[in-house]
C-alpha cells in the first residue's frame, strides 16, 4: 500500500515549524525535504527520518526501521500528532545533513 497524498499534506502541515518543507513521490511513495535538504521517507503512511547522532540523541526510545526491504535503518516516527517534537527531531536531524548539491542544467536535443 502507498501512502495518502492526504497524509503527506498533514506531515508537511505538522512539520512547517521546522523549516521550508516540501515532498516529491519517489518510486510510489514519497520523500521530505526541510530547506532542501532530503531528510524523510513516508512508506506506507510511516514517517522514517534519516538517521543521524542528534536526532537519535534526541529520541533515544525511537524505533529504528528499514521503511522498505533494503534500506538502511532509519528512525520511525511513531507519533506524527506531536508536532512540537517532530519539529524539534526535524531540526536537529537536519543540522547534520549536507546541503543539497546544486542541480546541473539539463541538456536539450539543441545544446
Amino acid at each position: 500500500m502507498s501512502s495518502s497524498p492526504d497524509f503527506i499534506h498533514y506531515l508537511c502541515d505538522q512539520l512547517s515549524e521546522a523549516g521550508a518543507i516540501t515532498s516529491r513521490k519517489m518510486f510510489g511513495e514519497y520523500g521530505l525535504y526541510c530547506d532542501g535538504k532530503f531528510f524523510a521517507v513516508v512508506c506506507n503512511n510511516q514517517l522514517f527520518l534519516k538517521l543521524t547522532e542528534s536526532g537519535r540523541a534526541f529520541l533515544p526510545e525511537a524505533p529504528l526501521a528499514p521503511p522498505y526491504d533494503g534500506a538502511k535503518d532509519a528512525i520511525l516516527i511513531t507519533d506524527p500528532d506531536d508536532q512540537k517534537t517532530l519539529c524539534e527531531c526535524v531540526r536537529r536531524t537536519c543540522v547534520e545533513l549536507p546541503a543539497p548539491k546544486p542541480r546541473k542544467p539539463r541538456k536539450t536535443k539543441n545544446g
